[in-house]
């Protein structure tokens, strides 16, 4: 009889975990793990789950401490986290912040070393971006953001692949892509200027609503173009990217409601996801 309040707790456990990371399976997860697969390129399907299992747990340490810090925007946001929804309290969600820190650190272990001191250093851009006030300020925000993703880029990458060293495309793809964050993930603020500005929070949506418009406007489509000079795609390809590219901008540029951002950003992302696999088509042009 006992089994059934033992599932119970089971089904309440992994459910505020997946409520935890829930809106950046879209925004980090996929993104994340579509480009290690086409940068490494992805090895076998045993890695491949080695490598999903490590983007989630990681992003799970990244949420748990930003939402602990941040469930005064939540509440305004997204009042269906576990924090504001009272699943956990807030001294529980701090404990388990850093629980998943130490699970991060084993796990990463038995990747070996350099898998390590990629775990301290996403550690440490969170921390930064949490409690050290850069998530306040729109150019710390955006070093973070960069600091992250090329953090989860490095290790997803290395575990999904068949070698732990990082060829020249593998590092110059990452660097790209961390220029790439550093002048766009400002459209994530987009949808989220209210619950900022309630907090004191001063985003580059908030600093400048007209001018970062008009900025993601051109900036998406630049870039899609530079890719496709740079990756040589053919010219279906080159014109498919550039036309998602443009429609990603001119969405936020014509559409402003915080329902129109939210769209816009899933349409940005889809944009993020779509560029990381022009790797795989260098891969393949050049071996």
């Amino acid at each position: 009889m006992l089994h059934v309040p033992f599932l119970r707790l089971v089904k309440f456990h992994v459910t505020t975990a997946l409520l935890f990371t829930w809106t950046d399976f879209k925004t980090i997860f996929f993104p994340i793990t579509v480009f290690a697969c086409a940068t490494a390129p992805l090895n076998s399907p045993v890695r491949l789950f080695q490598g999903c299992c490590w983007i989630w747990l990681h992003l799970l340490l990244c949420n748990v401490s930003n939402q602990v810090q941040g469930h005064a925007e939540d509440a305004i946001n997204h009042p269906w986290r576990p924090l504001p929804s009272g699943r956990l309290t807030k001294n529980e969600c701090f404990a388990l912040r850093w629980v998943i820190v130490g699970i991060c650190l084993m796990l990463s272990v038995l990747f070996g070393n350099d898998m390590v001191y990629v775990t301290l250093a996403l550690s440490v851009t969170t921390i930064l971006y949490d409690e050290c006030g850069l998530s306040g300020h729109p150019i710390g925000k955006n070093l973070c953001a960069v600091g992250g993703y090329i953090s989860f880029e490095v290790g997803a990458t290395k575990i999904i692949g068949p070698s732990r060293e990082l060829d020249i495309i593998s590092l110059s793809a990452i660097s790209l892509s961390g220029i790439i964050i550093l002048t766009t993930i400002h459209s994530q603020d987009f949808s989220d200027v209210e619950g900022d500005k309630a907090l004191g929070r001063m985003t580059l949506p908030i600093y400048a609503p007209e001018l970062s418009r008009l900025f993601t406007l051109f900036i998406i489509p630049f870039w899609s173009s530079v890719l496709c000079c740079i990756c040589r795609t053919g010219m279906v390809p080159s014109f498919l990217l550039l036309t998602l590219g443009s429609f990603s901008g001119f969405r936020y540029f014509q559409w402003r409601t915080s329902e129109a951002d939210k769209l816009s950003y899933l349409i940005y992302n889809i944009w993020l996801t779509t560029i990381h696999l022009l790797t795989f088509h260098v891969r393949r042009n050049t071996y």
